[in-house]
């Protein structure tokens, strides 16, 4: 975090959307390890990812790096498997799969999982995204807590679902040997696991978390 900075004025996201995009160069520092991966590198340039990073730098550090490893693993099980899916809408999915954790507004029916896919859907319509394709990733989103994926999900619902499992509890590590570890090793998150389950937990009690700065470089 570059201190020189200033007290950074907290944001959410729930706040007034801003569809920019800032530089890859100048996401945080923890996450260039990732964003060093080809299969996230070459996505850097479009408008809907680049858009999508900037909203993820308003997440709790550790939970925004979940979030890129969600997506790489997700990614590492459809090439392993031959599974085509949509890759930059299923990186926006996972910037906001736990955007729910965040905020201000009392969580509704379906906790943190439904009020990401609200959040999602919003960033998407922001974007000119049709109904049909952000019907298929708000969905993905929503239903990431299930113990398993629903019979009719879709690939990206699958494979959001998978990612996510993969790196809290290890679930599915068979399907892509080596790839969480190798992960955590460049952006690790210590106790991530426990950490996580502690902050969900939180969330159901308290309906809402506190609002986190962005972090910076």
């Amino acid at each position: 975090m570059d201190m020189t900075q200033g007290p950074v004025a907290p944001e959410s996201f729930e706040e007034e959307p801003s569809w920019s995009s800032i530089p890859p160069e100048a996401l945080p520092a923890s996450w260039q390890p990732l964003l060093g991966r080809p299969r996230l590198a070459e996505l850097l340039g479009h408008p809907l990812a680049g858009a999508a990073l900037t909203r993820l730098r308003r997440l709790p550090p550790p939970v925004a790096v979940h979030s890129l490893r969600t997506f790489l693993l997700a990614d590492s099980c459809a090439r392993t498997r031959g599974i085509a899916y949509d890759r930059v809408g299923l990186l926006a999915a996972a910037a906001f799969h736990d955007a729910g954790l965040v905020g201000r507004t009392p969580l509704g029916r379906g906790g943190f999982p439904a009020r990401s896919a609200e959040l999602l859907d919003s960033f998407l319509a922001g974007h000119a995204v049709g109904v049909e394709r952000r019907g298929a990733l708000t969905r993905a989103v929503r239903e990431h807590m299930r113990p398993f994926p629903a019979r009719d999900a879709g690939p990206e619902a699958r494979l959001l679902h998978f990612g996510a499992w993969l790196d809290v509890t290890g679930r599915g590590e068979r399907l892509v040997p080596g790839d969480r570890r190798r992960l955590s090793e460049v952006a690790p998150t210590d106790w991530f696991a426990v950490s996580f389950s502690a902050r969900v937990a939180a969330c159901g009690l308290r309906r809402v978390l506190p609002v986190f700065p962005v972090a910076h470089r």
